[in-house]
């Protein structure tokens, strides 16, 4: 038999694709992100502490990954049922409210933040029913989760959706067949299948949530203490030329942020294990 003739590939071998993207990515990530922890570290361990765990950056933390995070549980229900109706239902306008999904990812930060300011505002079209029942949104800890839950609601959709179109329709006829109720099936045979991809989109939402700025500044009020968001603490440092500060804060920020990469690299290869 003649051997069959290996095709070739457009794209250049191992040794330098790999060498090209070590290099690229250096220059683009690793080079930078370094340069955050050598500047953080230029006054001392102890002016870092000093400038990472002050009570203001504190503060600034606990508003920051606080609201990221319920922000990601509010968006993990309700992205979850948004996706349902897009995999599940035909209706008219669906194409529309797909296409609405994926706005948050096309409208730049600083229009969403005006926009919902402008909402949720005590004269605004919500906010002011709101204020006459003792509910105050923009300029509070709360406009800061209203922010973050409309930047995020599209990774949890986005990322449930294919996984829920490969659920197997023939898998809950047959719990329904068995008696099995239909908060049952969801809970028994339809959530363990989409679980990771449901974790996976939480996470991104929280990642996401926990470093933005754009959205967030105009209805947050921008308190110390209050309703301080550690990015705006960063600028507010680096406003003030306090730069070993800014990058201290900076690299707490990084932390968490690779804690969360790490954690989605190991719910995606979860989730890969689970369907082999």
């Amino acid at each position: 038999m003649m051997r069959r003739k290996r095709q070739k590939s457009s794209l250049p071998g191992l040794p330098l694709a790999l060498g090209i993207t070590i290099t690229w990515l250096s220059l683009i990530v690793l080079v930078p992100l370094s340069a955050i922890f050598v500047k953080s570290g230029s006054e001392g361990w102890q002016a870092f502490w000093n400038a990472a765990l002050s009570d203001r950056a504190l503060a600034a933390y606990r508003l920051s990954f606080g609201s990221a995070l319920l922000a990601a549980i509010i968006n993990a229900v309700f992205g979850l049922v948004v996706a349902w109706v897009l995999v599940r239902y035909a209706f008219p306008g669906k194409r529309l409210l797909s296409a609405l999904v994926d706005l948050p990812f096309a409208l730049p930060t600083a229009v969403a933040g005006i926009a919902l300011t402008a909402i949720y505002a005590p004269n605004g079209m919500i906010g002011s029913y709101l204020a006459n029942s003792g509910i105050a949104v923009a300029y509070r800890p709360a406009g800061v989760v209203v922010a973050l839950v409309f930047i995020g609601l599209p990774f949890v959709v986005r990322t449930v959706e294919p996984v829920l179109a490969q659920v197997s329709r023939e898998m809950e006829e047959a719990a329904v067949t068995l008696g099995a109720t239909r908060l049952q099936t969801f809970l028994w045979v339809v959530l363990p299948t989409i679980f990771p991809a449901l974790a996976t989109g939480f996470a991104l939402a929280f990642a996401r949530g926990a470093g933005e700025y754009g959205s967030v500044i105009f209805i947050a009020g921008n308190m110390p203490y209050v309703s301080e968001i550690a990015p705006l603490l960063i600028v507010t440092q680096l406003e003030e030329y306090d730069y070993a500060g800014a990058t201290a804060i900076g690299v707490v920020m990084l932390i968490v942020s690779f804690a969360m990469l790490f954690l989605i690299n190991a719910l995606q290869v979860w989730q890969r294990r689970r369907v082999a």
